[in-house]
């Protein structure tokens, strides 16, 4: 059976509404509990996700600091890292994923405040939450991340801190663009499968690239709570590459799926003009 165009726009045939954008402030939010709720998920997620990451970051230089290269299986290597981030990545969003949404990084926070799919409360209290979580990291280590290095991103030697700069940029553009593809509700709608498969391509989305420059940051939490962990002038050195990337990064990403692939804004405009007429 053939399926028209309109239905084809309307995710091939099943219902689909367009979600109304969230209030700028949102501060009715604060007599709900589910905003509660919703930061705590957000705090124990980038928690549990600053301990295994940076205790898997730590363990493998410790591997290599203690001359493990040679053995057989002596250690993750960076591409266990990289499964290490992604792996961890998938499981918490698809675990907190109905109770905050699962951002778990506060530049996912900011490209979900830019398309007004959060508001500007709920987004604070994310993203305090999550910084709280990666600072608490430091609690539960041992001696040996202050001896190995602390897993903080720096750039990479032999790179520039404009090369630190653009691959933060990309990486959480490429980040956020997959937060947006794997979880538009129009795509949702189309595709009943999306939604479980969703958390799989925002998990391994970018981290094995950009290791070698600067550690793989696009997370400004991440990045935060490491720094937290290892506390060294070289730690905070670069900070600012790892805030500023991703976060224009975010924007960037938004901007381009919200306004150009989805064109909201001329819907928008289109549906103001056709209202005065």
């Amino acid at each position: 059976m053939a399926i028209s165009q309109e239905e084809q726009h309307a995710g091939g045939g099943r219902d689909y509404a367009e979600p109304a954008p969230q209030p700028f402030l949102g501060s009715s939010e604060l007599r709900r509990w589910s905003l509660y709720r919703a930061a705590i998920a957000e705090f124990v997620a980038t928690l549990l996700f600053l301990y295994v990451t940076v205790a898997t970051v730590i363990g493998h230089k410790r591997r290599q600091d203690e001359g493990g290269d040679g053995e057989a299986c002596g250690g993750v290597g960076l591409l266990g890292v990289a499964w290490a981030f992604g792996g961890t990545i998938f499981l918490l969003v698809y675990c907190t994923a109905g109770v905050s949404g699962g951002h778990v990084n506060p530049a996912v926070t900011l490209g979900l405040l830019v398309a007004r799919k959060v508001t500007l409360l709920r987004a604070a209290l994310y993203v305090a939450a999550q910084c709280l979580g990666a600072g608490l990291v430091r609690a539960l280590n041992s001696a040996h991340f202050a001896r190995h290095g602390g897993g903080p991103n720096v750039v990479g030697d032999g790179y520039s801190k404009g090369a630190g700069l653009a691959a933060e940029v990309a990486g959480t553009f490429v980040l956020v663009y997959t937060v947006f593809s794997a979880t538009d509700a129009k795509r949702s709608a189309r595709d009943s499968h999306i939604p479980v498969l969703a958390p799989l391509p925002i998990g391994f989305a970018v981290h094995l690239a950009t290791i070698p420059i600067t550690g793989t940051g696009i997370n400004p939490a991440r990045s935060f709570g490491a720094a937290v962990v290892y506390n060294q002038p070289n730690a905070w050195h670069d900070q600012w590459i790892f805030w500023v990337g991703p976060l224009v990064g975010s924007a960037i990403a938004t901007l381009y799926h919200e306004h150009v692939l989805r064109a909201s804004t001329l819907k928008a405009l289109g549906s103001f003009k056709g209202a005065r007429q």
